[in-house]
């Protein structure tokens, strides 16, 4: 029995080169379990890193269900297990293959915008996915269509026909932690830090992303940092970046502009279960074949767009 926190990590390191793994970990997830992984990213970032696995036979994947779900699709020859396959996504619940096929149905001919935190079944009956960090140049590669369908975010969605200036028709689904933070906690916490630069999730609310000095992705908040002249950050995302963004830029001071702002479902993994999935091999995530043939075209279609120039 491994008791020590020491002794847990001397043990998953130990059994990820026995058993040829990889540990891919999202930004959200514990300090702990970031400090292990191989991998640190946002969605579209773990969905290069799955696709682009070479030597590896085993993908141990920290973050929720969707994630996992995308990284077997994408690795079809490889084993993917979850630490906790309890960890769920309420937006990606939000939305059904069947309820999607009768909003399509009321829209026939509109092409289908995925968010990647969605089901299977849901990127199986969609035309192309996107991350919060390439939304905007997904949706505009699709041209002037007379409708786009964008599920199932509204807020992201929102943010996509502020920065295009055109309407989509969008499915009235949100992120529950993101929808915690309002502009009047940023106006409370810009009075207490003045020279604070904040910055915002695209999956908060439209009058949030108003209020703020930047609208990100978790990655394209790292990418903010590395070389930055700003000194101080409010951070107004899931609250496990803020380890992410010390490690990047630790001559930065990042402050978690809300207590609220913690994913439950993001801080299931543990370092016991990341030891227990090599020891056992279990969960292991699958997707039927014939949808995760649908949905890799989704999948496979936002690469290759967001690979272009």
């Amino acid at each position: 029995m491994n008791d020590t926190p020491q002794d847990i990590i001397t043990a998953i390191n130990r059994l990820r080169q026995e058993r040829r793994a990889v540990i891919l970990a999202h930004t959200y997830q514990p300090a702990e379990v970031q400090d292990i992984a191989d991998y640190v990213g946002d969605s579209y970032g773990l969905s290069v890193q799955a696709a682009a696995i070479k030597d590896a036979d085993l993908i141990v994947f920290c973050g929720v269900q969707f994630m996992a779900e995308t990284a077997a699709i994408l690795n079809p020859t490889r084993k993917v297990i979850m630490p906790d396959p309890s960890a769920g996504c309420p937006m990606a619940d939000m939305i059904t293959a069947d309820k999607l096929r009768a909003f399509k149905a009321k829209h026939p001919g509109a092409p289908v915008v995925c968010y990647v935190n969605s089901t299977a079944e849901v990127k199986a009956e969609s035309d192309i996915c996107c991350t919060s960090a390439n939304a905007v140049k997904i949706v505009k590669s699709l041209g002037d269509v007379p409708e786009i369908l964008f599920v199932p975010d509204q807020f992201l969605g929102k943010f996509v026909e502020n920065q295009l200036g055109r309407k989509l028709v969008l499915w009235e689904g949100f992120c529950p932690t993101h929808y915690t933070l309002g502009p009047e906690t940023i106006a409370r916490m810009k009075a207490e830090y003045p020279d604070a630069k904040v910055m915002v999730h695209p999956e908060t609310r439209p009058d949030t992303q108003a209020a703020a000095d930047y609208i990100l992705s978790t990655g394209q908040m790292v990418d903010l940092v590395k070389d930055t002249n700003i000194k101080r950050f409010l951070v107004g995302t899931e609250e496990g970046i803020i380890h992410t963004l010390r490690k990047t830029a630790p001559h930065c001071e990042f402050i978690a502009i809300s207590q609220f702002l913690r994913c439950p479902n993001m801080k299931k993994t543990t370092l016991p279960k990341i030891l227990n999935a090599l020891e056992t091999g279990e969960t292991v995530i699958s997707v039927d074949p014939v949808i995760a043939a649908k949905a890799k075209k989704a999948i496979d279609a936002m690469l290759d767009i967001s690979r272009r120039p």
